[in-house]
């Protein structure tokens, strides 16, 4: 059953985009990410312009973003404070993303960079996360245990001035490195269309040193509006964003995430990171191949940086 797609100007077999929505649902509720990283290669490989990927894919970003901060904030572990100055960052920061985004697509450039950008991006994430949780399963099996630095342990970052106390946190920290981490993910979102929650959760716990159960929900609180805002942006000025084909993912990516959380809960935190750093590289190799290998259409007509 084909569907039409009127923003990506193609016709699209509509189970092939449920069964997407509801597979990167499914491992977004596994893994505890929104899915971004995911969503806009895959639609990538299923011939959907990458400019039209990347605006429409942040969408289901949104929406799995939304329920999971509304729980977090029911339950206290959200810090207002703290997620409206990654918000202040990262809106400045979707902003120069969105103008990068519509440069790169007036030169006709975009669609490598967002290729190049991806396969550098995921293999390099996707490598350490499996290294990492490689080395987390062999100390596992020896019984050895690893001792971290606390939340609140003072580092380069805490000397920085422009100080803010963020009482939900129990940190006291200065505003500028929590603005520059909201304004790297801003970017990455227009570019992209991430949510980059698992580039900025990392951060915040071992370079910030803010305490792990509010750094999720507050991850998750600025994602909202940072995607929510480079959508309706890319959406006013590039017109990239495809209401159908966000609508499908959003309603399968929703229904995939409830059977995701369930089985996350059976496996084990190495585990877990191990699997997603395996997916993450598989998708990476995946870009790179497409990028050398010789298409079997070598002539195409762009307009205004997406094929016909």
């Amino acid at each position: 059953m084909s569907i039409y797609l009127p923003i990506a100007e193609l016709s699209v077999n509509i189970f092939v985009i449920l069964g997407m929505g509801a597979a990167v649902g499914f491992l977004s509720g596994m893994f505890g990410v929104g899915g971004g990283f995911l969503i806009t290669p895959l639609l990538i490989f299923y011939n959907i312009p990458p400019v039209v990927a990347v605006a429409t894919g942040a969408n289901q970003v949104v929406a799995s973003s939304v329920s999971g901060a509304l729980s977090h904030f029911r339950r206290g572990t959200l810090d207002v404070k703290l997620g409206t100055v990654l918000l202040i960052g990262g809106l400045v920061g979707a902003t120069v993303g969105i103008w990068i985004f519509s440069l790169l697509r007036s030169l006709g450039q975009l669609d490598l960079f967002i290729s190049l950008l991806y396969v550098v991006f995921l293999g390099t994430v996707g490598g350490l996360m499996l290294l990492e949780s490689l080395n987390a399963m062999r100390r596992a099996r020896r019984n050895e245990t690893v001792t971290l630095k606390k939340p609140g342990q003072h580092s380069w970052v805490h000397r920085l001035p422009l100080k803010m106390r963020f009482k939900k946190s129990k940190i006291y920290l200065s505003v500028i490195p929590i603005i520059a981490l909201g304004f790297a993910i801003g970017i990455l979102t227009s570019v992209m269309g991430v949510g980059g929650g698992f580039i900025m959760v990392p951060a915040m716990i071992y370079l910030l040193r803010i305490p792990t159960n509010v750094v999720v929900g507050t991850s998750l609180f600025q994602i909202i509006f940072v995607t929510a805002y480079t959508t309706v942006v890319q959406a006013t000025t590039n017109y990239s964003v495809d209401i159908v084909l966000a609508f499908i993912l959003m309603v399968a990516g929703v229904i995939g995430a409830q059977y995701g959380v369930r089985v996350g809960q059976k496996l084990r935190g190495e585990q877990l990171r191990a699997l997603l750093g395996l997916l993450v590289l598989a998708v990476g190799l995946r870009l790179a191949v497409a990028l050398v290998v010789t298409p079997s259409d070598l002539f195409s007509i762009a307009i205004g940086g997406v094929g016909n």
